[in-house]
This record gives C-alpha cells, sequence and structure tokens, in this order.
C-alpha cells in the first residue's frame, strides 16, 4: 500500500486535463484520439508520478514536519530511499518511452513539463510567486499534450481559462500553508515567507474574477460561436461562477484549502455543479440540432 501511495495515484485525475482540447472541440466520442489520449494519460501520469517521488524524496525533512505530508511512504519510512529512486527511474523510462511510441511532439511537451518541474523540485518552488505560476504552467502543458496527441488546435482561451484555473487553486493551497504557518510557527514551504493571508486574499478574488470575465468572453467569442456552430455556451456560465464559489467558500469558511484534487474527490457540492457543467457543455454543443438548443 505504501508504494501505491509513494505514486499519488490519486494526484492522476489532474492528468484528465490531458481530455479538454476533445472536449472543446465537439470530439469528446472519437473513439480513435481518446485511445490515443489514454496513452498518453498513462504516461504523464508515470512522469509525474515519478516527479512526486523526487519531490518527496528532497522533502523528506521539512514533510516531516507538516501535519499531513508526515504520513508520506517516504517521510513516515514506510518507503525506503533507494526502492524509491528505483521506481523513479523505472517510472521515468516508461513515460518517456510510451510518449516516443506516441508522438514526437507529445514527447517534446513531456520533456519540458519534466524539466520543468524537476527545476521546480530542485529550489524553484522556494521563490514566491513563481512557484504558483509554475504549478499553473504545469496544467497549461497538460492540456497542450492532449491537443498535439489528437492533432487538435488549443483555443487562446482555453490557454487562458486553464491557466487562471489552475493559478487560483495554487493560491488556494498557499493560503493554507500560511494558515498551517500561523497556527503551527512553522514555515512548511520556504516560499511561504513571500506570502501573506492579505495578499493571498487580494490574489485569489482577483484571479476568480478574471477566470469569471475570461469565460464569459470565451463562450460570446465569434470564432467559437463559428466554430461550435452554437450561441448557447454562456448557459454554462451559472455552474462555473458556482462552482468558484464554492471553492471560495471551503478555503474560507471551512479553512480546507490544502489539495485541490482532495476536495474534488470528497465535495459533493463541487463534483455536481462539475456534472452538470459538462452535461450542459455537451447537450449544447452536441445536441445542438435540437429545436431546444437552437
Amino acid at each position: 500500500m505504501a508504494y501505491i501511495k509513494l505514486l499519488r495515484p490519486k494526484d492522476w485525475a489532474k492528468n484528465f486535463f490531458l481530455f479538454i482540447p476533445l472536449f472543446f472541440a465537439g470530439e469528446l466520442f472519437n473513439m480513435e484520439k481518446i485511445i490515443a489520449i489514454l496513452w498518453g494519460f498513462l504516461s504523464f501520469s508515470f512522469i509525474a508520478s515519478s516527479i512526486y517521488i523526487i519531490n518527496d524524496y528532497r522533502d523528506i525533512e521539512d514533510d516531516r514536519k507538516h501535519p499531513v505530508k508526515n504520513k508520506r511512504p517516504l517521510a513516515s519510512g514506510a518507503v525506503s530511499r533507494s526502492a524509491a529512486i528505483i521506481i523513479c527511474i523505472v517510472l521515468m523510462l516508461g513515460g518517456f518511452l510510451i510518449a516516443w511510441w506516441i508522438r514526437d511532439k507529445f514527447l517534446f511537451v513531456l520533456g519540458i513539463y519534466f524539466l520543468i518541474n524537476l527545476g521546480y523540485s530542485f529550489g524553484l518552488k522556494s521563490i514566491p510567486i513563481l512557484d504558483i505560476i509554475l504549478l499553473a504552467i504545469g496544467f497549461v502543458l497538460r492540456i497542450k499534450a492532449g491537443s498535439v496527441i489528437a492533432e487538435i488546435p488549443l483555443s487562446e482561451w482555453i490557454v487562458i481559462m486553464v491557466f487562471l484555473l489552475s493559478l487560483f487553486m495554487a493560491i488556494g493551497k498557499r493560503r493554507d500553508d500560511v494558515l498551517l504557518k500561523i497556527s503551527s510557527g512553522v514555515d512548511m514551504r520556504k516560499s511561504s515567507k513571500g506570502y501573506n493571508l492579505e495578499f493571498l486574499n487580494v490574489l485569489l478574488a482577483l484571479v476568480s474574477a478574471v477566470i469569471i470575465v475570461a469565460y464569459f468572453m470565451y463562450t460570446m467569442s465569434d470564432d467559437v460561436i463559428e466554430r461550435l456552430g452554437t450561441h448557447r455556451l454562456y448557459y454554462t456560465c451559472l455552474f462555473v461562477i458556482a462552482g468558484i464559489m464554492r471553492y471560495l467558500q471551503i478555503i474560507y469558511v471551512s479553512a480546507d484549502s490544502g489539495s485541490p484534487t482532495k476536495i474534488l474527490y470528497k465535495d459533493r457540492f463541487i463534483q455536481l455543479t462539475l456534472l452538470l457543467w459538462i452535461a450542459s457543455y455537451i447537450s449544447i454543443i452536441y445536441m445542438k440540432d435540437i429545436t431546444l438548443f437552437k
């Protein structure tokens, strides 16, 4: 069980961002492209897990001070350092070999992701602001990888929205670190010295507002309306606003912003909002010939 936890399979949910280009292009039911992206998902997950291991290996001492991270396999001693290194190498080889087999352009994107995250693990995460920007870039590279695999052009609006949403969640995590610092008196991250609650609260308000505006502009963009053949996408803005409001409620009221992935798995409101957004988007795009959506 400890070896499975070492790979952080729950965090593989982030790699579903590879499917976003298919979803927004209206090709969600193209089985050939879905299968190709599933291979890409596996490749990306292997590389992501290798990065998690490298990060955990370097953060063993810091993780032992953290009330939650001290239970991680390396920090707790459940997995030895030598075993972790071997698993990491196997994952890297497997991930890059699959990527090479899929497409050389995908291998290139995956390589950039790996190098950026390697730099993140080896010190860039200690630089305030740059740390959250690099996390957001990681999600942009995921959708770029899906675009390359499926050979679907990426809209600049999709790139902007994914970057902003990822930045929003990263800010929420940093806010949680600051709260832990206030309660325990211990810096959980070196970059925490560059943040305080007031600054992070302003960033959350700023980015959440820009996300909503950007999504509205995307749904009403002439290019999107022409490409997808419908102007009704703005209906889905309701669920975007509801989801962001719920996430802010969790951060400010419940003070539980530590892991966006954890929130996605356990919060029913977020899950329902996401499902309704997907259902409404699919209905509008894939059923636009029905009178209701014309």
